[in-house]
């Protein structure tokens, strides 16, 4: 099943390049004094139990200036007479630890391959910090991600000695600098869109085995292992979040996780699952039959989520707020459940954020950034204001219905009770039409029905 997968997913694009780390870290420094010294560590390792470790993924904001994803390594950037220094502390070359662990590139590795201009051994990381701090001013440091990182620059800080009283070293201000990287990783380069497209193909295919491998008696998690099976079959590195596979009730819980019931016939099965390639997320959901036909009941139901859905695409245009596909999305949304006769309110009733009935059916946002996170950084309102879309700007477009008979605060219709459906897909705003990374995914009601329970 997979091989023929794989026939479906185009050559993996070029990983970015080290001019354009180096012109990151440009755009970032040319916001930044002199005296500034900015610090990016890595995350640490988790322990799952004893000595077995939770699988490593490291710091967006690291990946994004330098690409390093080996654990305990740490960026600082600092001008030095005129000019912005890159060094990167890394684990150093250990034989031993590598035979049991995996071999390591070293600073000799970091020196030659990677968008650096110095490297230390991470062993290191305290003498040579201390001496980076003594001629900063003002340190550019996102707390909490490692707590000796933070320790050595709050002493810095906190120090009251002879040099300090004679010459003024030592930084006297910290700021997190999340919001600077943030604007920068916001819009993505042509580089970033190709491993995004990649994610996006491999997750549209995931999805598509998953429908071919579905029938009634399946169980969630087979589903669940259909596709991140594949995620890595194809060359991802896993999943980009934990995939939410709910069949029937399940799936009007918005982050159901167990993914342990059996998919019975007549149930519409909700799949949100997404790859992850070289640190860039692709984030789709699809609804569909186990059975492999709609009743006529799950098709208006769906039928309206994508026309909603196709709606907001189309907001999603340079120039337009941030907010304008969710408000078409509930727009549309709304119409079709009064035409429904599920809300008996009118349109502007319905609509309204306090009183109005569509927050019933539909009661989350309509997308979110998406890049190095699934859901990516960059501020929705800056200055109280709804941001304007611009080119490069990705964002996931999902609206959905769900008809919770569980829910003791809702009189759920009987026509469509135990009914969630979502559709979700990426999208990149260009100067021209929506670009939808993740189109490969089929998702009409005529498409999908002749794919499921069908093998490849």
């Amino acid at each position: 099943m997979y091989d023929a997968a794989l026939e479906l997913i185009g050559a993996e694009p070029q990983p970015i390049s080290n001019e354009e780390y180096s012109r990151r870290v440009e755009r970032l420094t040319a916001q930044l004094r002199p005296d500034d010294l900015l610090i990016v560590p890595a995350s640490p390792a988790a322990v799952h139990s004893n000595d077995v470790h939770y699988p490593y993924r490291t710091q967006s904001d690291l990946l994004y200036l330098v690409g390093w994803d080996e654990p305990d390594a740490l960026l600082t950037v600092q001008n030095v007479d005129g000019t912005w220094i890159r060094t990167l502390f890394v684990q150093p070359k250990d034989t031993l630890k590598e035979i049991w662990e995996g071999r390591r590139p070293g600073i000799e590795g970091a020196l030659n391959g990677w968008a650096v201009d110095a490297a230390y051994s991470c062993d290191d990381l305290e003498q040579q910090l201390n001496s980076m701090l003594s001629d900063s001013k003002r340190v550019l440091l996102r707390t909490g991600i490692r707590s000796d990182v933070d320790e050595i620059v709050v002493r810095s800080l906190e120090r009251r000695d002879r040099a300090r009283q004679h010459f003024g070293t030592g930084p006297v201000t910290i700021e997190d600098p999340s919001a600077r990287i943030a604007e920068l990783r916001l819009r993505k380069s042509a580089a970033e869109i190709e491993q995004m497209r990649f994610a996006s193909d491999v997750s549209s295919v995931a999805h598509v085995a998953a429908m071919r491998n579905t029938k009634p008696g399946r169980m969630e998690y087979q589903l669940q292992a259909t596709i991140e099976g594949f995620f890595v079959y194809a060359g991802a590195s896993g999943w980009a979040y934990p995939s939410i596979v709910g069949c029937g009730d399940n799936a009007t819980v918005l982050h159901y996780h167990q993914n342990n019931d059996v998919c019975e016939d007549g149930e519409v099965i909700l799949i949100d699952a997404g790859a992850e390639y070289r640190g860039y997320a692709a984030d789709i959901t699809r609804s569909w039959p186990i059975n492999g036909t709609f009743t006529e009941a799950q098709r208006e139901i769906y039928q309206l989520v994508l026309d909603a859905q196709l709606a907001a695409i189309e907001k999603c245009r340079p120039g337009l707020p941030y907010n304008a596909p969710h408000d078409e999305a509930r727009r549309v949304l709304a119409e079709g459940l009064i035409a429904l006769g599920v809300i008996t309110q009118s349109l502007e009733e319905a609509l309204d954020m306090e009183t109005g009935d569509l927050k019933k059916w539909y009661m989350h946002n309509t997308g979110h950034w998406i890049g190095l996170d699934v859901h990516d950084v960059g501020v929705y309102k800056p200055n109280g204001e709804p941001r304007l879309l611009e080119e490069g700007m990705v964002l996931t477009v999902e609206p959905g219905l769900y008809f919770g008979a569980w829910r003791p605060d809702v009189d759920c219709p009987q026509r469509y009770a135990n009914l969630g459906i979502r559709i979700e897909d990426d999208v990149l705003v260009t100067a021209n039409d929506p670009d939808v990374l993740t189109a490969s995914c089929p998702k009409t009601i005529e498409e999908i029905e002749q794919i499921t329970g069908t093998p490849f």
